[in-house]
């Protein structure tokens, strides 16, 4: 019989035997095992309750959000995840966080405008399918770097296409063929948040609009460009909250791989 693997004591050792004990005797299914496999494990470290399935659940590790975390707890979290996945992101880190993160690896990586620090072990497929990644301006891009970031780590191939806002509407229109050729496109925009339903009526492809909080005071710290792609007229286009590149990086891959 072989022994379990590295990192099964991790598990609820009672619920995983009682599992393996209910299989035995065919009271369920080996499906219906899966099922309650994909729920466990996850790792209680005190001041966090680290999830060591959530590749299997969600098809990539879980992510570490630094905000509000001191770099001993990003260090502690990032060296437990590293020991049961190959990459590891966190995201809004600064080079302290990085820093840190480089005490327990060599094999990490800091995307500074982006603020997201990658421990990257293994080489991740890129899909040939594209995510462009479009700016309003160019105050916009520290999250739009968030989202391309954020997809390429995930195995995205992706295209940026930055400065081409309604304001200048022909840098867009110059841009055209990229933007029908890719497969998703997220917008990121501030001010009005206008880029989003001018794009999202020139292609048949999901549009992820991403309201940002650059702006002038009646901007409200992106809450006027949020509403605005709310009530896009353009068909196909999606929002996710101000200033959230990593949820619209993330929610672009899943579109991409399907």
């Amino acid at each position: 019989m072989k022994a379990l693997p590295e990192g099964a004591e991790d598990m609820d050792t009672d619920a995983l035997r009682s599992l393996l004990e209910s299989v035995k005797s065919g009271q369920i299914g080996i499906e219906e095992a899966l099922t309650e496999l994909k729920k466990l494990p996850f790792e209680d470290i005190g001041f966090a309750k680290v999830d060591h399935h959530r590749n299997i659940r969600n098809g990539y590790p879980e992510v570490i959000y630094c905000q509000g975390k001191t770099v001993e707890q990003i260090k502690a979290i990032a060296k437990r995840l590293m020991e049961k996945n190959n990459n590891i992101m966190a995201t809004r880190a600064s080079r302290e966080v990085f820093e840190g993160i480089k005490e327990i690896t060599d094999d990490v990586v800091y995307y500074e405008t982006a603020r997201i620090v990658v421990v990257k072990k293994k080489d991740i497929p890129r899909s040939e399918k594209v995510i462009a990644v479009v700016t309003a301006g160019t105050s916009d891009i520290p999250v739009a770097e968030e989202a391309a970031v954020t997809a390429e780590t995930m195995g995205n191939r992706v295209e940026r296409i930055y400065d081409v806002g309604v304001a200048g509407i022909h840098r867009l229109f110059a841009n055209a063929e990229a933007l029908m050729s890719a497969n998703v496109i997220i917008v990121v925009a501030g001010m009005e948040g206008a880029l989003a339903s001018v794009v999202g009526g020139m292609v048949d492809k999901p549009v992820i609009a991403v309201p940002t909080s650059v702006g002038y005071g009646a901007n409200f710290g992106g809450l006027a460009a949020l509403l605005a792609m709310l009530n896009s007229c353009a068909s196909g286009v999606g929002v996710v909250n101000i200033d959230n590149g990593f949820g619209a990086g993330y929610l672009a891959s899943m579109i991409n791989k399907l």
